[in-house]
C-alpha cells in the first residue's frame, strides 16, 4: 500500500498551507500528490506550482475533466507536465456529470463511456506520435468534418516529443461499467466515495475490463487502484465523524440532479438507500444541516479513516487487503504527519 496526498478542488480560494504540506508529505515519503477540478479552480496550475516546489513526488490531477479541454489539449498538457516533472505525471480524467458539463462546458452529456473511450484513444494517439492524430468520431472528429468547417483541417502530429509514449492514464470512475472501462483502456481507476467491503464486487468489474483489454497496454497487474480517503485523527469518534459528514452529504445530496448524481448511486449500492433518499431531500429543500446530521456514522466510517491512531491503525488492515493500492490522504499539514506518524 503507497500513500499519497490529495489537496482536491479549491473551494473559495487556494487551501491554506498546500505548500507546506505538499513539502511535508514528501519529506516523510509519501508516494504521490494529486489535485482536482470541478467549476472552480483548474487541476493543472496548481499542480504545477506546488510541483515545481518538489522532487519526488508523482503528480496526478484526480481529475481533469474531459469536457473541458479538447483531446489533444489535454494530451498536449500532459506531455509538457511530465517533461517539466522529469516523468512524475499521471493523467487521471474523469466525465464528471450532466450538470457540469452541460451547465458549465456546455457540452453534451449523453453516451458518457464511449466519449471516454474515444478521448482516451486520441491521448494515446498524442502520446505514441506514430502518425498524424485522426478520430472517426462521432464525438470528437479529428479533422473536424462538419457542414459549418472550412474543410481545410488536417491530420498533425505533435510538435513536441513525448518524455513517456506510456504516460499513466487513470480513470475516475463509479458506475461498474464505467469502472469495467477504466480496467480495458487505462493503466489505473480513481474510484470515489469508496468502501473496501466493495472490493469484490470491484474486483469482478476491473477483472470485465481486463478480459477485453488489448495486448499493447500494461498488464493487468501493473494496474492501479488510487482512492481518495478522509482522513481525521480525534479521541472523540463522533467528532472526527462530524468533520466528514458535510462532504457526503454535499455530493449524496447536491452533486447532480435527483434521479441522476452517480456520487448517491455509489452510495446506495453500499446498502444506505433510504439514508441517500433522507440526505438528497434535505439537501435540495436547502435543509443542508439537517442532510449533514442525517449522515450515518457508520457509513463515514466505511469510507473514512476516523477516530484515534489506534482504531486508524486497525483500520488499514481492510484497506490493505482491498484492491486499492495507493490510499491518497485527504487534510492538511497535521493530518499528513498524523498519518505518517502511525506507519511509523
Amino acid at each position: 500500500m503507497r500513500f499519497g496526498y490529495s489537496l482536491g478542488y479549491w473551494r473559495q480560494g487556494p487551501p491554506a498551507g498546500a505548500l507546506e504540506a505538499v513539502r511535508e508529505a514528501e519529506r516523510l515519503g509519501f508516494d504521490s500528490v494529486w489535485t482536482s477540478e470541478a467549476y472552480g479552480s483548474d487541476a493543472l496550475t496548481p499542480l504545477a506550482w506546488w510541483g515545481a516546489q518538489t522532487e519526488r513526488l508523482k503528480l496526478g490531477t484526480a481529475i481533469m475533466q474531459m469536457s473541458a479541454r479538447a483531446a489533444t489539449a489535454t494530451a498536449m498538457a500532459a506531455i509538457t507536465m511530465d517533461h517539466l516533472s522529469g516523468g512524475r505525471f499521471i493523467l487521471g480524467l474523469g466525465a464528471s456529470g450532466p450538470q457540469v458539463v452541460e451547465g458549465w462546458y456546455g457540452q453534451p452529456y449523453p453516451k458518457p463511456l464511449a466519449r471516454t473511450r474515444e478521448y482516451v484513444d486520441i491521448v494515446r494517439q498524442v502520446l505514441a506520435r506514430e502518425a498524424p492524430v485522426t478520430s472517426e468520431g462521432p464525438f470528437y472528429p479529428l479533422p473536424y468534418s462538419g457542414a459549418d468547417g472550412s474543410g481545410l483541417g488536417k491530420p498533425l502530429v505533435s510538435t513536441v516529443h513525448p518524455l513517456r509514449r506510456d504516460l499513466p492514464i487513470y480513470l475516475a470512475a463509479e458506475g461498474p461499467k464505467n469502472v469495467a472501462l477504466s480496467a480495458e483502456i487505462a493503466d489505473g481507476w480513481l474510484p470515489f466515495l469508496f468502501s473496501p467491503q466493495q472490493s469484490a464486487e470491484a474486483e469482478a468489474q476491473l477483472a470485465a475490463g481486463f478480459a477485453l483489454r488489448s495486448g499493447e497496454r500494461s498488464p493487468a497487474s501493473a494496474f492501479e487502484v488510487a482512492v481518495t480517503v478522509p482522513v481525521e485523527l480525534n479521541d472523540d469518534v463522533e467528532k472526527a465523524a462530524d468533520a466528514v459528514r458535510p462532504t457526503i452529504a454535499l455530493y449524496v445530496g447536491g452533486m447532480g440532479a435527483k434521479g441522476a448524481n452517480f456520487h448517491r448511486d455509489v452510495v446506495a449500492r453500499m446498502g444506505y438507500e433510504a439514508e441517500c433518499d433522507t440526505i438528497q431531500e434535505l439537501f435540495l429543500a436547502g435543509r443542508k444541516a439537517e442532510a449533514v446530521a442525517a449522515v450515518p456514522t457508520r457509513l463515514v466510517e466505511e469510507i473514512a479513516l476516523i477516530g484515534p491512531a489506534a482504531k486508524i491503525r486497525d483500520e488499514l488492515a481492510r484497506w490493505e487487503e482491498s484492491v486499492v493500492t495507493t490510499i491518497l490522504v485527504q487534510g492538511d499539514i497535521r493530518t499528513v504527519r498524523g498519518v505518517a506518524e502511525l506507519l511509523g
